[in-house]
This record gives C-alpha cells, structure tokens and sequence, in this order.
C-alpha cells in the first residue's frame, strides 16, 4: 500500500486539472484495461474515490457534476476559512448562520454552514474525508471548526446522493479532504482589515509532517482572530433604514421612557388628549418627560413624538455588530501507518473551539409584553412607587435599558476522532479493497448573556418605595422598608444621560436588574462502517465493479437555556430544553457497468447504479437509488446524466425540540395598509370575522404602534419551535444532464454545461407567523387559523404557536455553466475559469390539497436572498517567482416586497406586479445586481517563502438595500461584502 509514483501523478493531475475550480472533471486519466496485468497495476496503486461514489478507480471522470477547489485555489484568495471559501461558489445559497444577524440566538450561533441550491443547510451534507461531519440538534454542520490550513481539497458533489451517503444529501456534499503525508515544515502569517479601520482578521497557522516507508503523521495547528464592524460604521447599517432614509423607522421604545397616559386613568396636565373614537375609546397618549424635566412632576410630560423623524425614538443600530467578532483555535493530527504490505490503519483527530461575541441594543422593554408574568401581575409601576408621578399603578409603560447593551458570547468546542483499518486482498485475478471503521464526533457549547432583565427582580424595583430619612429612595414602604441588598428602586421613567434617583447607571441597579444567563448545549455522532470494493468480473468493455457497505448511525444532543428562561423569568424570553436522539442501520451497495468502449460513437459508454436501506428508530425504513449514465461519443466530448432518490431525517430538533419565545417579524395579511386585504375584499370579508375593526385594523409593531412598513416586529412574544415527534422524512428526486467539451484542437480549453432539478416532497416546514397567517386568511386553510388567536379589542395577534409539519413541496430547476481556458505564452501561463449558475424556477407549496395554489417561481426574498444568477470569473497569471489573480463575484438583481409603494415610489420598480399565485400580487422592486472584484499579486522569495497581497472588493463596491433584511438585522443581504478588504499573507516553508 505505498504509494506510487503513478498515484502521485493521478493526484497531482486532479490537482492541476482543477487549479481554477472546475464545474466538471473534462479530463480523461487512463482506466483499467482488459488484460490482468493492467488491471493488476490500477488495483494496487492507492485508487482515488472520487465524492459521490465507493468504487474506488483510477478514472476520476464520473457522471456527476463535482466541482473541486484544489489548495493552491485557496492560497490564491484572500478568504481565510472553510466557509467564506465555500460561501463563493455560485451554488452556494444564502449563508444560513450569517455574522450580519447579531440577533440569531440558540446553540448554533456564531457558526457558519454551507446551503446549496438555496434549500437550507440541513439539505447540504458535509463531510469530512469521506465521513459526516457532526451536526447540532437543528442539524447544522458547522463547517468553521475545519481548520483552512488542512484542507487539501475541497469536492462539491452539486447532485443528490441519498443513496450512496444517507440522510441529508439532497442538494448535494460537501465533501472536505484533508492534507496528508506531507514532509517538512510550513508556517503562515495572515493579516487583513476593511479600508475602514475594522474588521481585522489575524491568522497564524504551522503545519509539520514527517513520513517513512510505513507510517506517515501530519499535524496542522491554526489560529485565528477576527475583530468586530459595528452597523453604525457603514452607511448601509447607520440607520434602521440605511442612508438613504436616515431619519425613518427609529423604533418609540427607546432610551426615553415613557407611558400610556389617557384621561380616565392617569390624566395629565398639559397634554391634549384626542377626541373619543370607536378604534381608540381611551384616546389613548403616548407621553415621556420633557427634556430636562422632572420624571415625578405630572406637568413636565409632554406628548411623543411618532412622526417620521428621530426625535423620541432611538436607533438601535448605534449598539450593534454589524459583523460579530470571533476567535478561533484548532488543531488536527493526521496518521497512518502499515501493519502490513496489504493493512494499514488511518486515522485523524480534531480539536476545535470557537468564541464568538456579539452585541445588540439595550432591551426595548415594554410592560404591556410581559402582562401575564407571574400569573397575570406583570411589571407594572406601582401606584406607591417613589417615582410613579401620577399614583396609579401604570401597566403600561417603556424604556430601552440603553445603559446596558445586551452581550453574549457562544464557546462552542469540538472534538473528532475517526480510525479505521484499510487494506486490500486478492481473489483469483480479482483486487478487493477494503475498510472497517468508526468516527466520533462531539459539540459542547456553553453561551452567556447579559443585559436581560430579571423579571422578578424588575417586579420589585417598580414596587412600592420612598425617600428614607437619609434622602435615598428605598423599597418598601416606612413601615416595611426592604434592606438594598435585597432591592433597588428603579425609575424607568428617568432619560438616558440624565441623573437622578432611581437611574439605570447606578451599578448597583444593574446588578439587581440584570444576572448573567448560562445555556449549555452538546451533541454527539458516533458511526460505524465497514466497506468493501472491487471487481467482479469482466465484460467487453472493461471489468464491473462494485461497493459494498453497512453504516451504524446514532445521533445525541440536547441544548438547555438558563433556567431563568426556562421558566420565562426573564426578558429574554422562555425557552424549554431540547434533549433526544435518534439510530440508524443502513446497507449501501452499488455497481459500475461499463457497456461499450472503443467502439464507433462510443469510447466509453457505462452505468452506475446504487441503493441504501436504512431504518431509523423513529421513523420506519426508506429505501433510496440513483442511476448515474456516463457516454462518450468521442475523445473531446463527455455526457453524463443521473437521477437520484433522496431523502432527510427529521433531526432532534424537529422531533424533540423544546421551543421557545419570539418576538417574530412579519405581515398580518389583514392589515388594511400592507397585507392582503388592503387590496382583496375576499381577504377583508374573512379577516371580518376575527377582527371586530377589520375595516380599519392596522397591525401593531414593537411600542404597540401601527407598523410603519411591511413584515414589522410583534410587540408580544409568540412560541416557536417545539418538536414534532409526528415528522417522517423529506423524500426528493434530483436530475441532472449535461456534458463536458474539451476540444483537441485547442489543448487547455474546456467548456461544461449541466442542467439540474431538485423536487423536494413531505417537506419539513420551518413555520413562520406570516405563512401561517397567508395560509389562514388567504388560502383559506383552516388547520392553519387553529394555532394563534387575537385581541378581542385591538384586533392584533396575541398569540401564536408554530414550529415544523410536513407539507407540500419545493422544486428547484437551473443550469451550470463552465468554460476553462489555460494557456502559456512569452509573458507567462494564463488562466481563466468562468463559472455560473442560474435558477429557472423556485416553486413551493405549503398544503399538500391540490386546491391550494403554489408560489411559483418565487423569487421575491424573503428570509433568504433569491438570486437567479451568481457568476464567478477568475483570472490567474504566472510567471517564474511572480503569480497574480483577479476574481469577479457577480450577483444579479434580485426582488423584493416594496418599502411602501407610495411613500417611496421610486424603490419600488414594479407597484402592479402580479405574482403567479395572484394571493401572493403586491408591490415589488427589482434591485440592481452588484460585483464585488477581488485582487492579488504573489512573489515566490528565494528563501523558500511566499508574499502575497490583495484585497477582496478592491472596487470597494457595496450591494443594494434590501428592507426585508435576508440573511441579516439591517436593511443589506448578509452575503454580501461590507467593503474593501486588504491583506497581506507571509508563508514560509523548511
């Protein structure tokens, strides 16, 4: 089992083949011939297993579309981690744990993954040398515990291969190739940071191997630093709505307290209260002190301020991240070794741990949100309260604890081992390869969090309190004072920045308000496997082979949220513990028949077949196949087409998730301004039967005031996220045909094309308020109007329970394009690579009745960006000691729900769009597309090191706004750049 000079060859032609980042392989490496001596020669070099099939060979042109990213791919950009280089393909999807959303909270926070096709990151699997990588209980792989520095290669497998790989594998593998039997020594020193000033990135790696006749260890250590960008250092994120609307949607809870003031309960002097209506029998007033007044003096109040303007309000932006900082740490240890000239044992081991920080705005805490807390008493001001200026209890009042920023910081630590036996045997003429293995993968994380507030302890501080003889306010009352080591008063009325008793810099204060929450997560992976592969015999066009294989899989994890939140004694909402797990047994087997080859119309021409039975302990079994036909009509000119059965596993989460409080975004289709009835008097008539006002209802947003824009943030806290023991699999179907050219007459030049269809059935469904809600009023489905109910006065919803069922379906249809060009002249070895993706049809459907109508060909964003073309041209240059690159990053534009047709008609390209399910007709913009251009020129010293330096987005380009906010907490996708990113890169080898 050496490894020979020919299988250096084959590699280092995988390698160079690939150097640009191919779409497809258009290459050809000589295969097994008929003759035993041949054969004998391609079965003992080390066979290459190329992602998406066992059978090992020598060929590594297969029917399916893989793309690799070689190493020297990933020295030439300037991207320092697995997921940023990942996140740059065309066929990667939105980024599903985006550092642009501050506010994402649970046990994957801080992490990143890979989503392809767009179809969520839990329909991507990612594995590592061949085996999964370990999942949360949302089924998220967090693909940033692979250290960069030993990655030899990455293949994406953009095709399903449920069959070969199991659950998951429906939009396609990831499949991460570490470095191995390296000898010598190489250190790196990385450094880079936006033309700004922020956002540095520091990276130092080591990698060492030593190897001998029979045993080869590799070890690679990394560390790496990225500081933080906050939203109010880029103009895009200065504002709740950006620049170009500076002054609009400050949020009214801000650092200025304030209170519902009417004439009937609290009256007060000064303030002008409207007349009576049907709508606002209370005439209701928003008031707050007035600057530089007294917080106890009735007659300081004055009216808030709601109006289109900054003034009263407050921009939360001001205490956010805009990116979230990170460290990071790891180490992984490569080794093999011979036990014999036939066995050998493999093994690698990983270290990871993650700390990633982020900050967000000071809690907007209203009252009114917290009004059933402890059995209905809530948190009001009481009517003895030292600061209560009109002596009757206040239930609904607000402040923004701006003092205290919310933090919380996510220590995530991985351990990974894998180990197996490898070897070979021979059966007559026959060459077996063969493997017995196990891998274990665990997660630990431990969050912190400070900033929410106690509820209790809030309780008390609004509570009865006086002025002591020393002139201090103390809880209590004179008769029954409450020592201040058990309570401190609180005045929620008192600004930011002003003094005063009562105020929320006092320390002391803060410490009786806010306690530091702890959660503590873990999930575990454990596989066992045993594979065998090898001939069986021959045919005329070659020998049919196969792969044999058992996987033993079990799954554990849990995720426990601080116990103040699990019993929804704080602001940060109640959350109830996830704990379960799941096993499975699967057989895998598969077949390669070639057919014809050497013949006219065909030099080769075969077909591969597999098929996995699994059985989980939750579900049943399910039994998956793919076929896989590769022709070559001539040298120049490969096709290739499969088709392929696939499915997903419900995860832990889904079946045994403990859910959780929200404060969701979204769009009340009866809102008489944004939602559907504003236009559909079928949607009023029905919405006519929930709301008593339903003529005039206008949803409310946080401050419990009219929304000022579509999918606005509820200012009651609605339950997400509990398990469905219930949930079967997703079963899909994936289709791929296209070709691969690489015309003789021009030797470095090759063209591919590939078309691609994933339809996804029985999905599992991530709920959301306004599907539910669309689902209710406007498809008339009425399981969907049983799990929410509204305000028998106000009309709004006040309650709301969604988290995952099966329903309906997701189609996805598009196209791969490549052209790769390398060619050499005077001035040195040119390269280009020119890759594409584009998405024809995006169609879902939440109701399996047929009577319900589909989104079809929705590519309005929402949650995620839908872009129907992404193109990547990269440019490379080499020349002796020098090289250089120029990658452009292309996104098309894309469309969006319009800010408001009428106050802004000019972002709003299309006020009559008519979508293709008319319920779904509304306002749109088409925004324009964007390039981002990275750059980087490279110097080869003579004391054996390599100096590079670029910049990513050198233009320093930035993308347009995007109000619904995909992928992050400002109006800007999360994927895209957030300006020019300068670095500098020092490799040294020994």
């Amino acid at each position: 089992m050496r490894i020979h000079l020919l299988s250096h060859a084959v590699r280092h032609a995988l390698l160079a083949g690939t150097a640009l980042g191919l779409t497809a392989l258009p290459f050809g490496i000589a295969s097994a011939q008929d003759d035993a001596q041949d054969r004998q020669q391609a079965t003992t070099l080390d066979r290459i297993e190329v992602t998406g099939s066992r059978i090992r060979q020598v060929d590594i042109e297969t029917a399916q579309p893989v793309l690799s990213i070689s190493r020297q791919d990933i020295e030439n950009q300037g991207f320092q981690s697995v997921a940023d280089i990942l996140q740059n393909i065309t066929a990667a999807g939105s980024p599903p744990l985006s550092r642009a959303s501050p506010l994402a909270a649970g046990e994957a926070a801080g992490g990143q993954a890979i989503d392809l096709r767009n179809l969520t990151p839990q329909r991507t699997l990612v594995l590592v040398n061949g085996k999964r990588l370990g999942v949360t209980t949302t089924g998220v792989q967090d693909i940033s515990t692979i250290p960069a520095a030993m990655v030899e290669r990455i293949e994406v497998l953009k095709d399903g291969a449920s069959a070969v790989y199991g659950s998951d594998a429906i939009a396609g593998v990831v499949n991460i190739i570490t470095r191995s039997n390296y000898e010598g020594v190489q250190g790196s020193v990385y450094y880079g940071q936006y033309s700004e000033g922020d956002g540095e990135i520091e990276k130092y790696d080591f990698l060492l191997g030593a190897s001998n006749d029979r045993g080869s260890v590799t070890i690679g250590v990394e560390y790496a630093r990225e500081g933080e960008v906050w939203q109010q250092d880029r103009p895009f994120s200065a504002y709740p709505l950006g620049d170009r609307h500076p002054g609009l949607s400050w949020t009214p809870v801000g650092q200025y307290g304030g209170f519902i003031s009417n004439p009937t309960s609290n009256p007060l002097p000064g303030i002008t209260y409207p007349a009576p209506t049907e709508d606002n029998p209370n005439s209701n007033v928003r008031v707050i002190v007035r600057p530089g007044g007294d917080p106890r003096n009735p007659a300081d109040y004055i009216a808030q301020d709601l109006g289109a303007n900054p003034n009263h309000k407050s921009n939360p932006g001001e205490q956010m991240h805009l990116r979230t900082p990170l460290e990071r740490k790891s180490l992984f240890v490569d080794g093999s070794y011979d036990i014999t000239d036939t066995i050998r044992f493999r093994s690698n081991m990983m270290y990871s741990n993650r700390i990633t920080d982020r900050s967000i705005a000071g809690y907007p805490m209203q009252a009114a949100s917290f009004a059933g807390f402890d059995s209905g008493a809530g948190v009001p001001l009481h009517a003895d309260s030292y600061f209560n200026p009109v002596g009757n209890t206040i239930n609904n009042w607000w402040r923004r604890t701006w003092e205290v920023p919310r933090t919380a910081s996510s220590d995530v630590t991985t351990w990974r081992f894998s180990g197996a036996l490898e070897g070979s045997f021979e059966v007559g003429e026959r060459f077996f390869d063969w493997d017995v293995g196990a891998m274990y993968n665990q997660n630990k994380v431990v969050q912190s969090a400070f900033g929410n507030l106690n509820l209790a302890n809030a309780q008390a501080a609004l509570g009865p309190s006086f002025l002591n003889d020393t002139g201090r306010v103390q809880c209590g009352t004179p008769d029954d004072p409450i020592a201040f080591t058990a309570c401190v008063p609180w005045n929620p009325l008192l600004h930011y920045g002003e003094a005063g008793p009562g105020s929320l810099a006092d320390p002391d204060l803060q410490n009786f308000l806010f306690q530091r929450e702890h959660s503590t997560g873990e999930t575990e992976t454990t596989i066992y496997t045993a594979n065998v592969t090898g001939g069986l015999f021959e045919l005329p066009a070659g020998e049919m082979s196969f792969a044999l294989g058992v996987e033993h899989r079990k799954e554990e994890g849990e995720f426990v949220p601080d116990a103040l939140a699990v019993t929804g004694g704080s602001s940060n909402l109640a959350g109830r513990p996830t704990r379960g797990s799941y096993s499975e047994e699967s057989i895998y087997g598969e077949l390669f028949v070639p057919i014809l080859a050497d013949v006219v119309g065909a030099q080769e021409l075969s077909l591969n077949i597999s098929s996995r039975y699994s059985d989980y302990d939750t579900f049943g079994d399910t039994l998956n196949s793919k076929f896989g036909l590769k022709w070559k009509p001539i040298d120049d000119l490969m096709i290739r087409a499969t088709w392929a059965q696939g499915f997903r596993a419900p995860n832990i989460n889904n079946l045994f998730g403990g859910g959780s409080q929200t404060f969701a975004f979204y769009t009340d289709p009866c809102d008489t301004q944004f939602g559907a009835s504003a236009s559909d008097p079928a949607v009023r008539a029905r919405c006519a039967q929930d709301i008593a006002n339903a003529d005039t209802f206008r949803q409310l947003q946080q401050g419990f005031v009219p929304t000022e824009f579509a999918n606005a943030q509820t200012p009651l806290a609605f339950f997400s996220g509990a398990g469905n023991l219930n949930l079967e699999p997703e079963e899909s179907t994936s289709k791929n045909i296209g070709f691969v050219w690489s015309p003789s007459f021009a030797e470095g030049l090759s063209f591919n094309l590939d078309w691609w269809q994933i339809e996804i059935d029985n999905t599992i469904v991530a709920d959301t308020p306004t599907q539910m809600l669309e689902d209710c009023y406007i498809e008339q489905i009425a399981s969907r109007c049983v799990n929410f109910t509204r305000d028998p006065v106000l009309g709004i919803v006040n309650n709301m329970n969604f988290g995952s069922r099966n329903a309906g379906y997701i189609e996805v249809e598009g196209y791969d394009f490549g052209a790769i060009y390398r060619f050499d002249t005077d001035f040195g070895r040119f390269g280009i690579d020119w890759q594409n993706t584009y998405t024809s049809k995006n169609e879902f459907k939440t109701d399996d009745d047929a009577q319900f109508t589909t989104q079809a060909n929705s590519f309005v964003t929402t949650a995620g960006a839908n872009f129907r073309l992404r193109s990547n041209l990269g440019l490379t240059w080499e020349q002796g000691d020098f090289g250089g690159s120029w990658n452009m990053r292309y996104h098309s534009a894309i469309k969006e729900e319009c800010l408001s047709a009428s106050a802004f008609p000019g972002e709003c390209s299309d006020p009559d769009y008519v979508a293709a399910n008319p319920a779904n007709s509304g306002p749109i913009n088409r925004t324009g597309s964007v390039t981002f251009s990275d750059v980087q020129f490279r110097w080869t010293a003579p004391w054996n090191a390599t100096i590079s330096v670029g910049a990513n987005n050198v233009f320093d380009r930035y993308g347009p706004p995007l109000y619904t906010q995909p992928n992050s907490n400002t109006n800007y996708y999360g994927g895209f750049d957030i300006g020019r990113f300068v670095y500098m890169k020092y490799q040294q080898r020994f």
